[in-house]
């Protein structure tokens, strides 16, 4: 009985700078505000840090290049659905970027976490609470090809290591074939991941 008092003054929420406390055990979509999120989401690495560059590439910038890598493969999809991509990994605002060898070894308790946040960020916006089977398959496609560029370009892999290791998104669809990545600073990917998510939701 001592042991399960002990357990419940460990604290499960995280203050936002909105104000907002979000219970990470059972998040509510009254407490996600997506200045928070493009504030966190703008200062969580990519690839652990492990990157070309002066500033880091950051998990809000990767958002907006997976819903361009979208846009490019499948012009004139529903709102909905680009909003969702574009939030595909915004659970990270709060547990942060796990590379997924880490994920593998943590197993399913990182799992449940991120689709309890990921629910609740979606209700908050409108959108399902679960992910429909069909976008998941879009943004695995699109965030493939980020992937690839990420690694060849900033993440210092060769060509034919990225393609075991990621797939071979090959030929990449126009014009992200011409693209080339710079890492933004935090305030600049941040306002960048906003104003896409302006555009989408009004």
């Amino acid at each position: 009985m001592a042991r399960g008092k002990a357990a419940a003054k460990h604290r499960a929420w995280q203050r936002m700078l909105s104000g907002r406390r979000l219970d990470l055990l059972d998040p509510s979509p009254l407490d996600v505000e997506i200045e928070d999120i493009a504030h966190g989401l703008a200062r969580v690495a990519r690839w652990n840090g492990q990157t070309r560059g002066d500033a880091i590439f950051s998990v809000a910038q990767h958002s907006v290049l997976v819903l361009d890598v979208l846009d490019a493969m499948e012009p004139g999809l529903p709102d909905a659905t680009r909003l969702m991509v574009l939030l595909h990994d915004a659970p990270e605002y709060v547990i942060g970027d796990m590379i997924s060898p880490f994920k593998a070894v943590i197993g399913e308790s990182y799992k449940g976490v991120e689709l309890r946040l990921l629910g609740a960020i979606h209700l908050r916006f409108g959108l399902p609470a679960t992910t429909p089977p069909a976008v998941k398959t879009l943004t695995k496609k699109a965030d493939k090809v980020a992937a690839f560029l990420e690694a060849t370009q900033l993440a210092g892999f060769g060509i034919e290591e990225s393609c075991r290791i990621f797939g071979d998104p090959r030929p990449l669809p126009r014009p992200m074939d011409a693209t080339r990545l710079v890492p933004l600073p935090a305030a600049e990917a941040q306002q960048t991941f906003l104003d896409r998510f302006v555009r989408i939701f009004g």
